[in-house]
């Protein structure tokens, strides 16, 4: 069976932020992600990680702009130097934090001149940090109107053009499912591109076990392609708390 993280920033959040951490460890997890870790000081999430023996596998970038303007997404047309000015600041965050991966998130545009602006901005984080990995996830237009990559096609014409090595697919179970009705296969078509996994069930993106995913099939599948990094769990728990929605993990076991 895959190795699972929680995402904290779903997760656990019945509790305080900084609590969430030893929860995740408590219950199981040996790595955690974290959406926007921004508001909070990054020596006092390392100092939760180290207590915790946990390995942060994932953050996203870039981070809220907290004065009230739109944040400086990576498919916005005019928004280069932006974009950089943030992913500096991020790469701060990352220095001490040390996430196995970077979400460079696209932006709400859409057409020809937010694919390019895209692709120049990836080309651009990846050179300047090469030793940081990087991945894109494609979002679905119902949780996310308007969004630029709300296709695993487009994801993968994107990569391509891209052609860097530390950056590849972040395939979530959730937004593939909504996106294409059908998860499964999408994993079976873009496996190979592949760097990070979330799940989480459509329709409702909750614990996996409800919906339509068949997830057992859809880890052994995981399995079967040779992925070795994390899956995390990205869901909101229909329970009370998380420790009530974690069966399907407890029945892996």
């Amino acid at each position: 069976m895959p190795r699972f993280a929680a995402n904290i920033s779903l997760l656990f959040a019945e509790l305080p932020y900084l609590d969430r951490f030893s929860a995740a460890a408590d219950a199981g997890f040996d790595a955690v992600e974290i959406l926007f870790p921004y508001e909070i000081a990054a020596k006092d999430t390392l100092r939760a990680l180290l207590a915790n023996g946990l390995e942060l596998v994932l953050i996203n970038a870039p981070p809220p702009n907290y004065t009230g303007g739109a944040p400086g997404f990576a498919a916005v047309p005019g928004g280069e130097a932006r974009f950089q000015s943030d992913m500096r600041r991020v790469m701060r965050y990352a220095d001490m934090l040390n996430p196995g991966l970077i979400h460079i998130m696209a932006g709400y545009q859409s057409g020809a001149a937010a694919q390019q602006v895209f692709e120049k901005n990836l080309r651009w984080v990846t050179e300047t940090y090469p030793r940081q990995q990087f991945t894109i996830e494609p979002l679905n237009e119902h949780d996310q109107p308007g969004y630029f990559l709300n296709d695993y096609a487009l994801a993968a014409d994107v990569l391509d053009a891209v052609d860097r090595p530390n950056v590849g697919l972040q395939y979530d179970a959730y937004h593939a499912e909504v996106i294409h009705g059908d998860a499964a296969g999408i994993w079976d078509r873009f496996a190979p591109v592949v760097r990070h996994v979330q799940i989480g069930a459509a329709p409702d993106r909750s614990e996996p076990g409800r919906g339509p995913v068949d997830f057992l099939t859809l880890f052994a599948a995981i399995d079967a392609s040779g992925y070795s990094g994390w899956v995390s769990a990205e869901y909101t728990p229909s329970t009370r708390t998380t420790q009530e929605s974690l069966g399907w993990m407890r029945g892996l076991a």
